[in-house]
């Protein structure tokens, strides 16, 4: 496949799993194909050191430090999802250092907007039971749309016998997410009118019937894109912004809720599969205001 066809992939799962706006989506393909261009079209298949030139090459044309994060930061998320994907083995990026540019802070849904969410999902058991597994278990949208029947929790008549999903995370590695008794409910609901529910002769193609939330489509389950626009049109159904609403949104906010009820950032990682604990350590920003505040009413030289 060529750097063109990878980078519309790129674009098309920024706009559906993360909620990229148009300008972001343009940004983005405007550094990837800058480049591919710097590399003769050979992208996808750049080596370390090619990626390390082209680093040298952004800083001798005298780019802001700034601009040369963002363009090396375009090209991280790029070989992050060729590896996801299973385009490359590798990341060429990952030991590449560029000039230090300050992290995003995300922009956390607040658990009384979660719940206008969630009520706005009343009669909807498909859309409930996806709400409930990105906020109840902080999936990631592919970890989610791809999920099968054999990966869930066992079920023994109206008793549940374990409570955790099996997911397949980055790098192929899977893990156990725990499920609270919301999610699970939504999963007995959903199932119970699944299959009278979805498009005739939906269960019946090859494949598809394994899936949670199958589809008549190539990938014979929910793709990003389409989970995507449910959430939006959720959002508007919610009196919410849709910018702010999109699959990783709800991750965003499983963390940060979590750690405002007072889990320890090791757990969090775990629970949200990172292999870096920097890469958790971005949600601790939400900690810091409900500190200073207790520093303000529980420290014995705060002013009284």
């Amino acid at each position: 496949m060529s750097d063109a066809a990878r980078i519309d992939a790129f674009l098309e799962m920024m706009s559906a799993e993360r909620g990229a706006s148009p300008n972001t989506l343009d940004a983005y393909g405007r550094d990837l194909r800058d480049a591919s261009d710097f590399m003769k079209g050979r992208l996808i298949n750049a080596d370390a050191a090619r990626v390390s030139k082209y680093s040298s090459w952004l800083a001798a044309q005298g780019l802001a430090p700034r601009s040369q994060a963002r363009k090396l930061s375009s090209l991280r998320r790029f070989f992050r999802f060729l590896f996801e994907e299973g385009a490359r083995t590798d990341d060429p990026t990952s030991r590449i250092e560029g000039p230090k540019a300050g992290r995003d802070i995300p922009d956390v849904l607040s658990r009384e907007e979660m719940d206008r969410l969630l009520a706005a999902c009343e009669g909807d058991a498909r859309l409930r039971c996806l709400v409930e597994l990105l906020y109840g278990a902080g999936l990631r949208v592919s970890e989610l749309v791809s999920l099968k029947l054999g990966n869930l929790p066992r079920r023994k008549g109206d008793r549940w016998e374990t409570t955790d999903i099996i997911v397949r995370g980055k790098g192929g590695k899977d893990r156990l997410c725990p499920l609270g008794r919301p999610a699970l409910d939504a999963i007995v609901a959903w199932l119970a009118v699944r299959e009278e529910t979805l498009p005739k002769g939906t269960l019946k193609r090859s494949g598809a019937g394994a899936y949670l939330f199958p589809s008549r489509g190539k990938a014979l389950h929910l793709t990003r894109r389409r989970l995507g626009q449910m959430l939006k049109d959720l959002s508007l159904k919610a009196n919410l912004d849709p910018s702010r609403v999109h699959p990783h949104a709800l991750r965003h906010a499983y963390a940060t809720h979590l750690l405002q009820g007072g889990a320890d950032l090791r757990s969090v990682q775990t629970l949200l599969g990172h292999a870096d604990i920097s890469t958790t350590e971005i949600y601790t920003h939400v900690l810091q205001d409900e500190l200073a505040e207790l520093l303000e009413t529980a420290h014995p030289l705060s002013i009284k």
